[in-house]
């Protein structure tokens, strides 16, 4: 059978309402408890009678209103119910969207983990980290591996991405098999090993019952660059840059890293690696061959400074212009063993994560006022992304021919265009699910249909520690941060419901006190006439009293400023 074309339209029955099977056919279900509607936090789940098999485990980081969280990761509760049936968490790559969770998650579920060679070996060190490594089960599967459970069955097919030991999941249910592409990209002339193209039109072939699909650059025209122009590019950078070389990309970018090494070869020079994170990757990638960096030439950085400048390049963490990471400490002079000298070479190979951008550009700034030159951007064509474009994903749809279509991994304006790329090709439009986190698909052998959902939402982390109820606090943060806080501080007689002292007014983050003492003075005289009226007439309720100092104040202050702070009560009782 000849290789469909891009443009060629997928062969499907005429678009018709489908009809499920008897209710005596139990469904194989679909859900996700992240990364639909958002990038991170990717948990798809797949399951049939007493079997669950669960893809990824990963974390989103927080925008910059949520104050003092770190992390948060899938609310996890259906599964935690559920966990008798869990066969295993299978995993498409190493990256923190998508395994950044398994910390969390270990903590309440036991379960096998199965991953590529480089992403259990990143699993292994972020559990040794955590002190998780002695209850763990991990187990490393190869491309053609597979593990047949009762009623489900899961092999893989590789993919190209960002990092080596990409994969496609396979779950083989009774009804068909259903495939999610994890995060992909077609790469002709890759650095690794290419996508397996073969084994992917061989599941078309077959027929696919559902495809989970990675949606990330489905508004992004053509077909995602090749890493190895990057590493071209990466190597004209270091031949025209005078002094030293500081390099911040992704840490688990592991080819972009053996391309740096490459440069570092031609150019003579010695390489640095600064960061946790990165040296943790570096490790790990010499250990099973994806670097390989030649004896004597990797140094410490405490070193760097024994060398001439034009012999030295610095592999760093920061592209994305986090506060605590290598880039950024070396950009606001804080580093302990690298300052910026005035010929240094920034270079980020990276683009700026949704949200990211004002770090990015505040770090790009900090370098500049430092000395530095600073290269970035596209124009240099020294970063491509991992994931497929419009073409990409086209040959996706038809090459694995797919029934029914679920867009996952990326915004909602991501999904919707990803919907629209399946129609073009085919893919009728009713078989087509736009889902939210916390919705079921429902597929039997004839039909598919939405299901009930299934509780879903937010973990916060916050110093490693699960809070399930971080979203109020956050509310009452941004609350203060927009608005300020007013204390309204009193003394009640109990008996008598008269006030014996104040109400005095404390503001902060809301007006200066020195220059608002009318405005507080009228807000305190109108805040005792109300409650000494209430005092009169009836019997004295906290409660009671603290809704109404609330009430009256948040009233006066919209009036008199347009601005509704938190009112804080403070009742002392004799």
């Amino acid at each position: 059978m000849s290789k469909p074309l891009l443009n060629d339209k997928i062969q499907s029955p005429p678009a018709r309402k489908s009809k499920p099977s008897k209710p005596s056919s139990p469904p194989v279900r679909v859900f996700a408890l992240g990364g639909l509607g958002e990038i991170g936090k990717n948990m798809y789940a797949v399951e049939f009678r007493n079997e669950i098999v669960i893809i990824d485990a990963g974390l989103k980081f927080p925008d910059a209103e949520m104050s003092g969280v770190d992390y948060i990761i899938p609310d996890i509760r259906y599964l935690i119910e559920n966990k008798s049936k869990i066969k295993g968490l299978f995993l498409t790559h190493g990256h923190e969207d998508h395994i950044g969770a398994i910390p969390y998650v270990l903590r309440q579920i036991q379960m096998p983990i199965y991953g590529g060679p480089l992403t259990i070996g990143l699993v292994r060190a972020k559990l040794e980290e955590h002190r998780l490594l002695d209850q763990s089960d991990l187990r490393v599967f190869h491309e053609n591996d597979k593990y047949s459970f009762k009623h489900l069955a899961v092999h893989f097919f590789r993919t190209t991405h960002s990092i080596p030991d990409a994969f496609g999941v396979v779950i083989e249910t009774p009804y068909g098999p259903i495939v999610h592409t994890g995060d992909f990209k077609f790469d002709f002339t890759p650095e690794d090993k290419p996508a397996d193209i073969h084994k992917i039109m061989s599941l078309g072939r077959r027929g696919v019952l559902a495809l989970l699909a990675d949606s990330t650059n489905s508004e992004r025209e053509g077909f995602t660059p090749s890493e190895r122009t990057v590493g071209l590019s990466i190597l004209k950078q270091f031949q025209e840059s005078p002094g030293r070389i500081l390099f911040a990309t992704f840490a688990s970018n592991v080819h972009r890293l053996q391309q740096v090494v490459e440069a570092a070869i031609q150019t003579n020079r010695k390489l640095a690696i600064v960061g946790r994170s990165m040296e943790k990757v570096f490790t790990i990638g010499q250990e099973l061959g994806y670097i390989r960096i030649p004896d004597g030439m990797l140094i410490d950085v405490k070193t760097v400074n024994r060398y001439r400048d034009h012999q030295v390049a610095i592999i760093c963490t920061g592209s994305q212009g986090e506060p605590n990471a290598a880039l950024t400490r070396i950009a606001s002079g804080s580093h302990r063993s690298i300052q910026i000298h005035p010929d240094d070479t920034v270079i980020f190979s990276s683009s700026p994560i949704p949200g990211n951008t004002q770090n990015v550009n505040r770090s790009i700034d900090l370098l500049m006022r430092a000395g530095a030159e600073v290269r970035y951007g596209s124009i240099l064509d020294i970063h491509t992304s991992g994931h497929g474009c419009r073409e990409d994903l086209k040959l996706m749809l038809s090459s694995l021919r797919p029934k029914y279509f679920v867009p996952i991994h990326g915004e909602y304006r991501m999904l919707l265009n990803h919907r629209q790329l399946a129609k073009d090709v085919g893919v009728p439009e009713n078989h087509v699910y736009l889902l939210n986190i916390g919705n079921t698909l429902s597929l039997f052998r004839n039909g598919a249909r939405k299901g009930r959902n299934i509780p879903s939402g937010d973990v916060y982390i916050n110093n490693g520690e699960l809070r399930t109820h971080e979203k109020e606090l956050l509310e009452e943060r941004v609350q203060l941060a927009h608005d300020g806080v007013v204390i309204a501080a009193m003394t009640l007689n109990r008996e008598t419901r008269k006030l014996i002292a104040g109400p005095e007014l404390i503001t902060r983050g809301f007006v200066y006190m020195q220059d608002s003492k009318p405005l507080l003075r009228r807000a305190e005289a109108m805040l005792r006439k109300h409650l000494n009226k209430a005092g009169e007439q009836r019997e004295y309720d906290e409660s009671a009293w603290e809704q109404m100092t609330t009430s009256t104040l948040n009233r006066y202050f919209k009036r008199e400023l347009g601005r509704s702070p938190y009112i804080m009560p403070s009742i002392m009782e004799i």
